[in-house]
This record gives C-alpha cells, structure tokens and sequence, in this order.
C-alpha cells in the first residue's frame, strides 16, 4: 500500500490498558472535582478519561496507572447508564427516550441549549471535561433509529 494513504498514530493519543479505547485527555480541574487528593495521587500529570461504556476504567495516565469507574464518589455516564447522560443539568437518558417514545425533541433540544449555556459547567461535572450536548444528540438518534427500525 501506498504510504500516502497509510494515517500516522497521533503522537499524543493515549490509549485504555484494559480496553484499548482512545482516551479523552481531561484537565487537572476535571481530576481534582471526580477524584480525591489520595486517588488522584494515583495517576501521572497528565490522564485520560475511558469512553467506553462497558470499560471498568475512569481514567487512566500513559504509565497505565488506572482508576476505576467504581472509585469515583458517584456514578457517571456513560460507564454507568443510569447517571445523568447531562450531568451539569441532570438529564438522563430516560428523558431522551421519552422524546423517543412521543416523537417529539422537546428534552433533547433543551439539553442541548443548556449545554451550550453559560450556566453549563462541565469541566467540573462531566468526566470526560467536556460538553454533554454530542452524547445527548448520538443517544437520542440512536434510540430514534432503534425505534424506527422496529
């Protein structure tokens, strides 16, 4: 093959040691607001947070040093389907499938206002450091397409 076409790895992509998932880098405030002082000892510098659902790591350093979704001091989405899929705003994935279930976008669309509002702080309340809004809009046209193929 052609090297042309052949994608170089990133040099700063970190990758799960249990699951082989590309991890999300999060900042230090993001480590500080989930994880206690002792546990976030535990980790390097720098760490990355596990996308995977079905994954038991949180987050994890390039050294492979790991903390579990289950050390966290409550649960998060999506290593826990049950947590607030928006946790600055506690909407869950209950609520989207309510959308689903009427066919209607009303809690989705509000999520996602939310998420892009000043008042969303999700640095500090969502594991990964990021916005909710691509989790909210990919779960509920999921669960449309689900519902549709039936």
């Amino acid at each position: 093959m052609n090297k042309a076409f052949v994608r170089e790895p990133d040099a700063d992509d970190e990758y799960c040691p249990r699951c082989g998932a590309k991890g999300m880098n999060v900042v230090e405030e993001t480590l500080q607001a989930f994880l206690g002082q002792e546990t976030r000892r535990q980790l390097g510098q720098t760490a990355c947070f596990c996308p995977t659902p079905g994954c038991e790591v949180a987050y994890f350093d390039r050294l492979e040093q790991v903390v579990l979704a289950s050390a966290l001091a409550a649960p998060v989405y999506p290593k826990d389907p049950a947590a607030p899929i928006c946790p600055c705003f506690g909407v869950t994935c209950d609520e989207i499938d309510q959308d689903v279930a009427e066919g209607v976008v009303t809690r989705t669309r509000a999520a996602v206002e939310r998420a892009k509002s000043p008042e969303a702080s999700c640095v500090t309340r969502s594991p990964s450091g990021r916005s909710c809004q691509a989790a909210v809009q990919s779960y509920y046209m999921k669960r449309r397409g689900s519902r549709v193929s039936k």
